[in-house]
């Protein structure tokens, strides 16, 4: 426990130290917006593309591994949404981020760095796939959802084109898209654009994580959210739960695969929550909350995942 608990200060450590840094500096939110630019187009791109790229393209198209994995997402998601709308008696709109807040995890800013320090290079692929494919469904049922609650005004084409285009254009998917090239192609990169790769990738993780802490910091805690007990404990414990059980009952998915996901799975929620519900002015407020509140919950949380992952009671082999 004292090797996992030495292995999460780092990441909690950085994000504490942005945490205290905008508190210190009082600047304002506009002050983070090339960091910001710099961790979404240029280092976490970086990242994928490395990870992506130097990857065997057979590993690469495991459909039955993302399948699973996005089934268990959003069958959590499904649950949430039916526990805000039946029993909470949120609005639809309502329903739809609240059900984010729970099945959306911080993967892009905590899940590499994390996966690849606790789990090694075979772990390496899975956070890139899930990273992209969760990540670029998210894009495409976040706005079809909210039409359907009337949030978004376009005409169904437009907001089709429009949807299309983010996803399309994402600087994660063209980043991925590019390491799937290169990986089918065999192609090896020039010594001086891999250098710029490796620079560029290490910068992510404590960039993003820095930079979550001042997001954190910016939004402080002002009302606890009513459900925030469901969704703490539906992203926190159901999710990587579902994510294990989905893997096995599928089979023949290698162990390190396997780890990857359910460790991502049990990630608190991600700061996109927060921006989605901004956009469409639904749960603002509450919606900063529980991004905060998943997120120290998880200090406690992610010790027992790594824990029950470590000792081997995560076992994964086996299955049909």
């Amino acid at each position: 426990m004292a090797a996992i608990l030495a292995l999460l200060l780092p990441f909690f450590g950085l994000i504490l130290i942005g945490f205290v840094a905008a508190k210190v500096t009082r600047q304002g939110a506009d002050a983070l917006g090339w960091m910001n630019t710099f961790i979404i187009y240029a280092a976490l791109p970086a990242l994928f593309f490395k990870l992506v790229s130097r990857t065997p393209i057979a590993d690469l198209t495991r459909l039955d591994f993302i399948a699973t994995q996005l089934a268990a997402v959003y069958a959590v998601y499904a649950l949430l949404f039916a526990a805000a709308f039946l029993l909470h008696r949120a609005s639809f709109a309502e329903s739809i981020i609240q059900a984010f807040g729970g099945a959306y995890g911080n993967i892009g800013y905590m899940g590499p760095g994390l996966a690849l320090l606790a789990l090694g290079e075979q772990a390496a692929v899975p956070v890139a796939l899930i990273v992209c494919f969760e990540n670029a469904l998210h894009f495409i049922v976040a706005p079809a959802l909210m039409a359907l609650a009337g949030g978004e005004r376009q005409p169904p084409l437009q907001l089709a084109g429009q949807v299309a285009r983010r996803v399309a254009f994402h600087p994660f998917i063209l980043s991925a898209a590019a390491g799937f090239l290169v990986a089918a192609l065999d192609w090896p990169l020039p010594v001086a654009a891999q250098r710029l790769v490796d620079y560029l990738a290490q910068a992510a993780a404590p960039c993003a994580l820095f930079a979550m802490g001042v997001t954190l910091s910016l939004r402080p805690l002002r009302r606890v959210p009513a459900e925030i007990g469901t969704i703490a404990v539906a992203k926190l414990v159901i999710l990587p739960a579902a994510m294990y059980a989905a893997l096995r009952l599928v089979g023949g998915i290698d162990p390190a695969w396997v780890h990857a996901a359910v460790l991502l799975a049990a990630l608190p929620t991600a700061t996109n929550v927060f921006v989605i519900s901004q956009h469409y002015g639904v749960w603002q407020e509450r919606a900063s909350a529980t991004v905060l509140i998943t997120t120290l919950l998880s200090i406690a949380t992610l010790p027992v995942v790594l824990y029950l992952i470590s000792a081997g009671l995560l076992p994964a082999e086996g299955g049909p």
